[in-house]
């Protein structure tokens, strides 16, 4: 996801860290998450972001969940995030941006994200594996959840349970901006 230059830098910053804490080579770690090493070296390096997807799959190359790629931010403390200043990214070929509302780190092993996708968004080109079971529900607007070989039409206050390993993609065919809430629970 293309987000803002300072994001674009806290992100790489945060993977570069997490990277070398485990002692991964960039080309190590691309291979793991099936990207090119010069795709990962310009994410570390702010020069580009990946989709939502293309983060799951980097977070789980890295053995550590979506939440764990925020840069931390001031906080309330006691794990709460406040709605105003919460980490977030901002793609604009997804059209989507996505906010942390769980702290990164040790704890439980719960991360709940908000997802706002705006009129033409999805959360990926193509759909792609959970990485763990995920609860999502509508927040706000409409969305098409593609959950295998169905389409799904979503509505404010429906929800879903999506296994582990299954394939979904996020669109929003309509007019107005839609949000959803996904929590995923890791083992």
């Amino acid at each position: 996801m293309a987000t803002e230059p300072k994001a674009d830098l806290a992100l790489g910053n945060v993977l570069r860290r997490l990277r070398e804490s485990r002692q991964l080579s960039v080309r190590t770690l691309a291979a793991r998450a099936g990207f090119s090493p010069s795709f990962i070296s310009q994410v570390e390096n702010g020069q580009t972001s990946p989709s939502l997807a293309s983060l799951e799959r980097i977070a789980t190359s890295l053995g550590v969940g979506l939440r764990d790629l925020f840069a931390e931010t001031e906080g309330a403390g006691a794990g709460v995030v406040g709605s105003v200043g919460r980490p977030a990214m901002t793609g604009e070929w997804s059209r989507a941006r996505v906010e942390s509302l769980t702290t990164p780190g040790e704890g439980p092993r719960l991360e709940a994200i908000m997802v706002q996708v705006r009129s033409g968004g999805a959360s990926a080109k193509r759909p792609h594996p959970a990485p763990a079971p995920r609860f999502a529900m509508v927040w706000e607007g409409e969305v098409v959840l593609r959950l295998g070989d169905a389409e799904h039409r979503l509505r404010r206050g429906d929800a879903v349970t999506i296994p582990a390993g299954a394939l979904h993609r996020w669109k929003n065919r309509e007019d107005r901006d839609a949000r959803i809430v996904v929590v995923t629970f890791r083992a």
